[in-house]
């Protein structure tokens, strides 16, 4: 089977963060109860999209968070210490950005040194060269 180029019209799957999914299909991605869905988005372990009428919208990353509090609590933990995790997930999430971004900016930083120490050496060469006990002396333009 030979696959197919997508026209350059044609509907493109939605993003991980597009709420596209009902509360039965997430339900039945993730293994659990659409009641239980209720209870996650009751307490704030997950936050999905609504319709104009209220119903409730699932995106992929939704549907992970799911897969990931139905594991933890799988295990025995609690709905507190699963929002802390997932609290606690975020933050290390939001900490690796900001790193990248500081990686980037040092890099950019040190290529702007590199060129202003460049630039440096490039004018030391064309100044005069002074030898010890000579003094310089301003040149006062008024006079």
């Amino acid at each position: 089977m030979v696959a197919r180029k997508p026209r350059s019209g044609a509907p493109r799957p939605p993003g991980p963060n597009v709420p596209v999914y009902v509360i039965s299909v997430a339900a039945e991605l993730t293994g659990l109860h659409p009641q239980t869905l209720r209870q996650y988005d009751r307490v704030g372990l997950v936050s999905p999209g609504r319709t104009g009428g209220g119903g409730r919208r699932y995106s992929l990353h939704d549907i992970e968070t799911l897969r990931l509090v139905a594991d933890l609590t799988a295990v025995g933990i609690g709905l507190e210490g699963v929002r802390r995790i997932l609290e606690l997930e975020n933050t290390v999430a939001a900490l690796r950005g900001r790193n990248e971004e500081l990686i980037g900016e040092i890099e950019r930083l040190r290529q702007i040194a590199d060129l202003a120490t460049s630039a440096l050496l490039e004018q030391r060469s064309k100044l005069p060269v002074l030898r010890r006990g000579t003094t310089i002396s301003r040149i006062d333009p008024d006079r």
